[in-house]
């Protein structure tokens, strides 16, 4: 069971969207049951060993920071994740009712990751800074009740609308800036079964993990039509898979139906973030 059952009320759009128009990340508490959890983490356990036994198969995000982009099949619950009744609203509401997924993946902080530069995962659009318009969400899924000592996400709310001109590849603020991103740094403590969305032009990072225990995360790209990010990632599935999928959960996959699927290399490298 999933956990989406309860979830049966139509959610407040208009507090989905001023969510994401403020802080530039929401939540939403208990979306997955433990046990949907904890079948998730095996599927990225076997996903991550596959990765690290070849060459391309995970980028690193900083020193014992991994980034591992998989196909769908990957996951027994990607249905359940994709056609969450909350999932489905955020998309619709913040990207339109024609929203594409475009990235499935997990990145996971290991004992001893250090914190990242602050930084947003890709320069802002034209849509963000001239129309005040979000054309992209990511999705997070934690696979453990995150504590301090694990190097909790931190973010900067309000950050999604910061042009980034002047940020290097206009991700990568400046050190000058830091101050103003600290002052505003809220870091997030999700537990097993929660669920956030966010623009990830908010400008964020990863914090130090002093604990002995890994924290992957799973990672869910969106794009309203046109938006391009597809360009960077390598989805996929088989047709096999293709033809059991609900119908509504195809109307929002616009990549290749193949005979089999190619082990994918990782494209989603994000410059001065390996560099620790």
């Amino acid at each position: 069971m999933t956990g989406s059952d309860q979830f049966d009320q139509p959610f407040d759009v208009a507090a989905i969207r001023h969510g994401l128009d403020t802080d530039g990340i929401i939540a939403l508490k208990g979306a997955f049951s433990a046990e949907w959890v904890r079948q998730l983490r095996e599927d990225i356990d076997v996903a991550f060993e596959e990765a690290r036994s070849r060459e391309g198969g995970a980028v690193g995000r900083g020193p014992n920071r991994w980034y591992v982009e998989i196909h769908p099949e990957a996951l027994r619950g990607f249905v359940d994740l994709v056609d969450h009744p909350w999932v489905r609203t955020v998309c619709e509401t913040v990207l339109g009712r024609d929203y594409t997924i475009v990235e499935v993946g997990f990145d996971t902080p290991f004992p001893g990751a250090k914190v990242q530069p602050w930084h947003r995962d890709f320069p802002s659009p034209s849509e963000t800074t001239d129309e005040h318009r979000l054309t992209s969400l990511a999705f997070n899924l934690t696979t453990v009740d995150t504590t301090d000592e694990m190097g909790p996400f931190e973010v900067a709310p309000g950050t999604q609308w910061d042009r980034g001109d002047d940020f290097d590849h206009e991700m990568f603020p400046p050190e000058s800036m830091y101050p103003r991103y600290e002052a505003r740094a809220e870091r997030k403590y999700p537990k097993v079964g929660d669920i956030s969305a966010r623009s990830a032009l908010t400008i964020h990072r990863g914090t130090p993990n002093a604990s002995s225990v890994a924290r992957p995360v799973l990672v869910l790209g969106v794009d309203a039509p046109g938006a391009g990010n597809d360009a960077h990632h390598d989805l996929a599935v088989t047709k096999a898979y293709w033809e059991q999928l609900p119908e509504r959960v195809r109307e929002h996959l616009s990549c290749p139906v193949v005979d089999e699927l190619a082990p994918i290399s990782q494209k989603h490298d994000i410059e001065g973030l390996v560099m620790g």
